[in-house]
């Protein structure tokens, strides 16, 4: 008996999605190319380099770059002559002068892809787009394709969370495809057949529910971040504790407690650009408010950063001229580089706008913060970046600041006062070892 060969893979775009999802498809057996239009990326990651901090990944990428499985070029030729399924990964940043989502990339891919698909082959999108983008695509294909009709469609959002990546695309908790192809569910049913075998559920919906799966979870998990965070505005001016208001709330089972951590709120590449061009599509769609709570999700969200501020200013005596201030992280959440709307660093460069000397420090974000931030003083260390601090501040939680030497720390700055704008500390250790501490929503 013949064995079936295997898919063959192609992934249309190498940034975090992109390489993650190659690599991933690659350690579950499959024959990969990655495509970039940017060489110095396809040879970064050929020779074995990943050009971003994700844990785990680069041993999956050495891994399968050794075994012959997965490779990377810059040619669409090369790529459509190869995979029999091509998946979409590029990016959908927030456009310039708009909410709205910038889908250049996207289209790029599809101007460029089309005119190589000369026999039937399955297209998936996996990147977060406005609903109603799959349908477009799909239209463009095969109007554009040689293959017309016989290019198959879907869109399957990603769910990955930055410093889980390789663990969510190997095991994710749902995989949702969105098509009207039986081809393409055939298809995307072999892609994640481990997955299925697994019990993991595998939902099959229209191309517009898929899009809007992906968007409408991100709505809900900064809907219920910024939920907390009005609450422990409420708290601080009712002289209540958020915390102990949350881990009452996470009994509920109807509420639970992921995502209920009050603190500085979110940023990073995806929920806010994602609920921010959630409701500019809603506007198109002549539904803007059935959005319009997303307004104040976002702006409860900013305003934790003012405030944020706010305390650290009152710690000092009201004037952050001519202050050191220690600030500890730079990234959006730890285990992560990735500064795209960090809050820890908006708030650092306001307190350095605002005449203080600011000194960061993050153990992986330090080369991504600088270059986005050059007129900040970076330190190579906890210690060297709290030294001397009037004040110091936690704004990403990575362990080593969780896990930070009250007694370490006081010996180095000038003044013994902490913003733990993570609520990532407790507050009768640092309390009992000399220091002034405050947090967002507490006492």
């Amino acid at each position: 008996m013949v064995e079936k060969q295997r898919l063959k893979i192609s992934v249309l775009g190498t940034g975090y999605l992109g390489a993650t999802h190659a690599a991933c498809m690659a350690e579950l057996g499959f024959d990969v190319i990655g495509l970039d239009v940017d060489q110095a990326k396809v040879d970064s990651l050929s020779a074995g380099r990943v050009p971003f901090y994700e844990p785990g990944l680069e041993e999956v990428l050495k891994r399968n770059l050794a075994s012959g499985r997965l490779r990377f070029t810059t040619d669409y030729a090369e790529v459509s002559a190869f995979a029999d399924v091509h998946f979409i990964c590029v990016g959908t940043p927030q456009q310039a002068t708009s909410n709205a989502a910038d889908l250049t990339y996207v289209d790029a891919v599809v101007e460029t892809l089309a005119p190589y698909l000369t026999r039937p082959t399955v297209v998936i999108g996996k990147s977060t787009v406005p609903v109603g983008t799959a349908s477009r695509v799909m239209a463009r294909l095969h109007g554009t394709a040689p293959a017309g009709q016989e290019v198959s469609v879907g869109w399957s959002p990603e769910f990955l969370r930055e410093g889980f990546g390789v663990e969510d695309t190997l095991n994710p908790n749902r995989i949702v495809l969105g098509t009207s192809s039986e081809r393409a569910e055939a298809v995307m049913r072999e892609v994640s057949a481990r997955q299925i075998a697994a019990g993991i559920p595998f939902l099959v919906t229209d191309l517009q529910t898929a899009e809007l799966v992906k968007v409408s979870a991100n709505a809900f998990l900064a809907t219920k971040i910024s939920f907390i965070n009005a609450m422990a505005e409420v708290c601080e001016a009712a002289g209540a504790d958020v915390i102990q208001l949350a881990a009452a709330l996470s009994h509920d089972d109807r509420i639970g407690g992921k995502f209920l951590g009050p603190g500085l709120g979110f940023g990073g590449g995806c929920l806010p650009k994602d609920i921010r061009a959630f409701m500019a599509r809603a506007d198109e769609l002549g539904v803007e408010p059935a959005l319009s709570f997303l307004r104040e999700v976002d702006a409860i969200n900013q305003r934790r950063r003012a405030r944020t501020i706010d305390i650290a200013r009152g710690l000092i005596g009201g004037n952050f001229a001519g202050r050191t201030v220690g600030v500890l992280g730079a990234a959006f959440k730890p285990n992560s580089d990735d500064i795209r709307d960090s809050p820890a660093l908006d708030v650092a460069a306001t307190i350095s706008s605002l005449g203080a000397k600011v000194m960061v420090y993050d153990p992986e974000a330090l080369e991504n913060a600088r270059a986005a931030h050059p007129d900040l003083t970076f330190a190579h260390s906890m210690l060297e970046a709290v030294r001397d601090a009037d004040v110091v501040l936690l704004l990403t939680e990575w362990a080593e600041f969780r896990d930070a030497d009250p007694d370490e720390l006081a010996k180095v700055v000038s003044q013994t006062k902490i913003v733990d704008g993570r609520n990532a500390l407790d507050p009768e250790h640092w309390r009992g070892h000399g220091w002034i501490y405050r947090a967002l929503g507490r006492p």
